[in-house]
């Protein structure tokens, strides 16, 4: 999995500014995952929701200004940048995944952009302000039930790839500031320690989501970045990790992201490691070695602070990231990570994206299968050599009941090599098409077509064409 957060709230990576038109919208776009598929990347991991407002057209939220520079204001001339995301995005073959912030309604609670059919207007006992912010109280079931109707109809909707939700569900604290749940607790609490009553709430939440989402879709992905430190050792010495972490996500944000995977909720957990090696407080290698055991048989991936590089007396450097990326690449069973965030590749020059894409990212990665999903490969094509000219060509047929999404890989092999998908270095091309003619004229070899679904199951090898 090699991944990049791509953030809309504040415009952080896309779009640059609001109340860009279409054309330099989608323009951005383009050349961000152009940026991001050089990297090597197979995957953007794209905010659709920053603040219960939407980066498409919903009957439920309102356009997101972050778009047009007015809520409620949909782009002018009109297109659907969801619709087009997606496509651009399977286009060069990547995933997207479609991330949501689920909880937060304002980014500034003195000031309420949202038309009066929103829902920060309609439920006002739904919100609750916290540290300058508003958010959907999390104990209230109607004010869960309403993310998870936004979230299923995007799944409905659009041919996404994964759900993805980010770091807090209940907002992470500040200083001895209550988080003034006292309405819903009193009504829901029934005695139960508050602590507990909240994580169980968090806990409902993701269940109900994994479900409806699973009945819509069998095939979708959820997956979770949470906080990288799940519980410190001092306050659970038999589970927590050896970190000194102000904040955690068992007792800050009262996420059991653990419970999740062990319960199968979840397919994917991508915590944030944005510490360095050596970090008193968290470092890099015993979070790793943490969460590594803490899989659960689902996968886990890394999220990279390579936003660091661009601070002021920041302790990363390109060195420390390389580091980590190794340290991810050799040491974990499914490897995967995501950078945070996109565009600090802008920002700190053009020797680290050098650096992946020559070191770790020279040849072609499928994001990690997952087979309790789905482990049924496909059926391997039939090729035909259509050669002509000099020029070696390929043509095949497939079959396809399911009618799904097929990607097809084109291995090349030498004379005498034995044919071994494991070998990413001979992969010429992954396409959508049934039909590929090599641009370069090579002689004494064998061609191979391999069929992947879209969850990255791969057949057998078609039949081999060999160039003598």
């Amino acid at each position: 999995m090699r991944a990049a957060w791509i953030a809309t709230v504040a415009n952080i990576d896309w779009p640059a500014s609001q109340g860009l038109s279409s054309s330099e919208q989608q323009q951005q776009f383009v050349s961000r995952l152009d940026k991001l598929r050089k990297l090597g990347c197979n995957a953007v991991i794209v905010q659709i929701r920053p603040c219960c407002d939407a980066c498409y057209p919903s009957t439920i939220e309102p356009w997101s200004h972050y778009l047009t520079g007015q809520q409620g204001q949909a782009p002018s001339p009109y297109y659907d940048p969801l619709e087009f995301m997606i496509a651009e995005t399977h286009k060069r073959n990547m995933e997207f995944h479609a991330w949501f912030n689920p909880f937060r309604a304002l980014m500034d609670c003195r000031k309420n952009p949202n038309p009066p059919k929103h829902v920060t207007r309609m439920h006002s006992p739904w919100i609750i302000n916290y540290g300058g912010k508003s958010y959907l109280d999390p104990g209230l079931p109607e004010a869960r039930n309403y993310v998870i109707n936004v979230i299923n109809d995007v799944v409905e909707r659009y041919d996404i790839d994964a759900v993805h939700l980010d770091d807090y569900f209940y907002p992470y604290r500040i200083g001895k500031t209550l988080f003034n749940d006292k309405r819903s607790y009193t009504q829901y609490g029934k005695g139960a320690d508050r602590e507990d009553w909240r994580r169980q709430n968090v806990n409902k939440f993701i269940a109900q989501l994994s479900q409806t989402i699973r009945q819509t879709k069998p095939y979708m992905k959820l997956g979770i970045s949470p906080f990288g430190v799940w519980r410190n050792s001092n306050r659970d010495p038999a589970e927590g990790s050896a970190t000194h972490a102000g904040q955690t996500c068992f007792d800050d944000l009262y996420a059991d992201v653990v419970l999740w995977m062990k319960k199968g909720w979840i397919d994917y957990l991508l915590p944030q490691l944005y510490w360095e090696h050596g970090n008193h407080a968290a470092d890099f290698t015993t979070l790793l070695e943490w969460w590594n055991k803490h899989s659960y048989d689902r996968q886990v991936y890394y999220g990279v602070g390579i936003y660091h590089l661009s601070e002021p007396k920041s302790h990363y450097s390109v060195k420390e990231v390389m580091w980590q990326l190794n340290d991810i690449r050799s040491s974990t069973p499914n490897t995967g990570y995501s950078f945070y965030s996109a565009v600090s590749f802008d920002k700190i020059g053009p020797a680290l994206a050098t650096d992946i894409s020559e070191h770790f990212n020279r040849f072609p990665a499928f994001p990690p299968r997952m087979p309790w999903i789905d482990s049924i490969p496909p059926e391997a094509p039939v090729v035909t050599n259509t050669s002509a000219g000099g020029k070696v060509s390929l043509k095949w047929t497939q079959a396809n009941p399911k009618k799904e999404l097929l990607r097809y890989v084109v291995y090349r092999f030498g004379e005498k090599e034995k044919v071994d998908l494991e070998r990413a270095d001979r992969i010429v091309s992954i396409q959508q098409t049934t039909e590929y003619t090599d641009p370069e004229n090579h002689k004494h070899c064998n061609y191979v077509v391999t069929t992947m679904d879209r969850l990255w199951n791969e057949s057998k090898p078609g039949n081999k064409i060999s160039v003598d």
